[in-house]
């Protein structure tokens, strides 16, 4: 009886101009409804991101210091969007780090901004944050037309820091630093400059369609040793310049964990790449390829023949548990082979033996989803111990910037379409 009632019910409202129009458009207004719903889905994915680290004392902020004064620093983005949203770390900090304005604007250039462009971040709907200690913060997502590629400056006015900073010494790129609050002046010129990096971590895009992004993991090599300053042209910078000039991989972005004097297992600097590995891995938004580039900071440090071959078997190992732990989370897993050092501090028969162990292990194992053949690609055929002479920026272990571009372009952009 309820049925047939709600039927009728139904008929009667066929009857009314309103009823008809809703049920004749309805399968539009569905199609509305769905775009609507997308819109609103926060799907994020990393357009850049540096790893973080404790900041040694020779590399801590020059004169006046970050309390009370501001920084600006500049950083290159891969892919565009039109939704925003930045990331800061104090992860390594023992002390509260107090932001008390933030804005992020175009880079016009060095020092200035484009004054146009300039957005002041809000985190929980207010323009100050204050940082924890061993805590990450991350902005409230705003409307900012961010195109590939671009240079961007994220500028900082600050409170209180921590006397331990987190931070990216490593960064081949120029920060400024003015005393007080410029947070809104548009060109740092009379700025005290330093290559470093502090505080910023990451920033992510807001996204409904098919980005996604590859994270590098890796250490000075990755990091960018041997490219230009400012020149933004460290192999994963390259790698990004290619992916967008390639129409079917424009969707994809590079995030590079490059640490300098980074060690998969112990020692080196930073934390050891499988510690660092749910955060700067797996934590990472929209992650969908790794490619895996380290091992050389391992070999070179151990001692003695018995030392190297352990630390061959331990590289072995690390990497099945890095690859294992990326498949769990859905990333596909690249094997890049450990370049030649032949001729370099690190020369020596037990390490040779480790790194031709360990790069015949990437090639032929089958665990990698691909592998990317850097050894064959930067070794000198007349002495495949060693550096091409046009990749080597003289002391035989880094890449110069021919050699970084040369890494890119190794990289068979494929494997990401």
């Amino acid at each position: 009886m309820s049925t047939d009632h709600s039927k009728r019910s139904m008929s009667k409202f066929k009857h009314l101009p309103s009823a008809r129009f809703l049920i004749a458009a309805w399968p539009a207004l569905a199609g509305i409804f769905v775009i609507i719903l997308a819109c609103t889905i926060e799907r994020w994915v990393g357009t850049w991101a540096t790893a973080p680290q404790l900041v040694e004392p020779a590399n801590k902020p020059p004169r006046p210091g970050l309390s009370h004064n501001t920084l600006r620093q500049i950083v290159c983005v891969s892919i565009g969007g039109d939704c925003l949203r930045v990331r800061f770390s104090n992860e390594f900090g023992t002390s509260p780090v107090a932001m008390d304005t933030v804005t992020l604007a175009v880079s016009a250039g060095g020092s200035v901004i484009d004054s146009n462009t300039v957005h002041t971040l809000l985190f929980g709907g207010k323009p100050e944050v204050v940082i924890p200690p061993d805590t990450s913060v991350t902005s409230d997502p705003f409307n900012f037309a961010l195109e590939p590629r671009a240079l961007l400056a994220i500028t900082i006015h600050f409170g209180e820091t921590s006397p331990d900073i987190t931070g990216h010494p490593g960064s081949r790129t120029t920060s400024y630093l003015l005393a007080g609050n410029q947070a809104y002046s548009v060109d740092f010129a009379k700025a005290v400059r330093t290559d470093h990096w502090y505080i910023i971590n990451g920033i992510d895009v807001r996204t409904a369609g098919a980005e996604a992004a590859v994270v590098v993991l890796g250490n000075s090599i990755t990091d960018g040793r041997g490219s230009g300053t400012n020149k933004q042209n460290r192999w994963p910078d390259q790698l990004a310049i290619r992916l967008q000039d390639n129409p079917g991989t424009r969707h994809v972005a590079v995030l590079n964990m490059g640490i300098g004097g980074n060690a998969v297992l112990t020692g080196g600097l930073g934390p050891t790449a499988l510690s660092r590995f749910s955060r700067d891995v797996i934590g990472q938004n929209g992650v969908r390829w790794l490619i895996i580039l380290e091992g050389i900071n391992d070999i070179g440090t151990s001692v003695g023949a018995d030392a190297s071959a352990a630390t061959a078997d331990g590289l072995i190992a690390a990497y099945g548990q890095m690859i294992d732990r990326a498949h769990a989370a859905g990333i596909r897993v690249y094997g890049a082979t450990i370049l030649p050092f032949g001729g370099s501090f690190y020369d020596s028969e037990p390490h040779q033996a480790a790194w031709a162990e360990v790069n015949e292990w990437i090639r032929s194992s089958g665990r990698f989803d691909a592998v990317i053949d850097l050894d064959a690609a930067l070794r000198d055929p007349a002495n495949p111990l060693r550096l091409l002479p046009a990749a080597d920026d003289g002391d035989h272990l880094h890449p110069n910037q021919t050699g970084h571009q040369m890494i890119a372009d190794a990289v068979d952009l494929a494997l990401f379409e």
